[in-house]
């Protein structure tokens, strides 16, 4: 299939202007090859990478006790996270067996809290993205390695099906920018392969910490489509396949993306 004939008419003339076609299949790039050099060394500096703010504050959540019986996030894991395993924690999303689904870091923080006597909080909420950076953060430098056999490949199968999915008015996958045209010029920035080891990230275009699941729901609203519910099947197979994608690169939490 001819694909670059099938994208819209201006898209498509600003791609190829740009410069070479699509990258390798087999080159698995972080999106930190694909920022500005500013960019990198923004992320790379602890005390100019924007987004150690939100493990900061994550950092303060994980230690705060609620009321009555409850537990603070440390009482199990150590006052700096100190007790987890950053190879587990490299593993998420993970597959649970006993719920016969998808659980998501952020699902699994959830949990966790509610379990130790916290109030509920609704997916995404800021407090939830703090948490969920500071605890990949413990994971920083590990390797990705998301299950892809056993029950995990059939909804890895499924995700891949939705990245490969037409979606919006403007009539484009995933695919189209991320496996076609990544390291091309749009709107003054590289398109990256959409890679996923670096989500949690600071978006310097809108000024704040995004999880995985919402930069998908941003991506779909720019191709002006109706963004999949947060915490639904689509979405979290859409975001599982995109993890699996990012296996072998190292975990960057939190990069700086644009």
């Amino acid at each position: 299939m001819n694909w670059h004939r099938h994208l819209p008419t201006v898209l498509a003339c600003s791609l190829v202007a740009a410069g070479p076609g699509p990258l390798a299949a087999e080159q698995v790039l972080s999106g930190y090859e694909f920022i500005k050099p500013a960019t990198r060394a923004m992320q790379d500096d602890e005390f100019e990478n924007p987004g150690m703010l939100a493990v900061e504050q994550g950092m303060e959540l994980f230690n705060h006790k609620p009321g009555g019986d409850g537990e603070a996030c440390s009482a199990c894991h150590g006052e700096e996270g100190e007790r987890f395993d950053a190879k587990s924690l490299a593993r998420y999303p993970v597959y649970e067996e006993a719920a016969g689904e998808i659980v998501t870091l952020q699902g699994r923080i959830r949990s966790c809290r509610e379990n130790a006597g916290n109030e509920p909080l609704p997916a995404n909420d800021p407090a939830l993205i703090a948490l969920e950076t500071f605890v990949r953060n413990r994971a920083h430098g590990e390797a990705v390695n998301v299950q892809t056999d056993g029950p995990m490949a059939a909804l890895i199968e499924r995700g891949e099906a939705l990245f490969n999915q037409r979606y919006g008015l403007i009539d484009m996958s995933c695919a189209h920018c991320h496996v076609f045209y990544p390291g091309q010029w749009i709107r003054g920035q590289r398109i990256s392969q959409g890679q996923g080891n670096g989500f949690p990230a600071y978006r310097l275009d809108i000024g704040e910490m995004t999880n995985l699941e919402q930069r998908i729901q941003q991506c779909m609203t720019s191709m002006r489509a109706e963004p999949f519910a947060a915490g639904s099947d689509e979405i979290k197979q859409l975001g599982l396949y995109m993890m699996s994608r990012s296996n072998g690169l190292r975990i960057e939490t939190p990069a700086v993306r644009y």
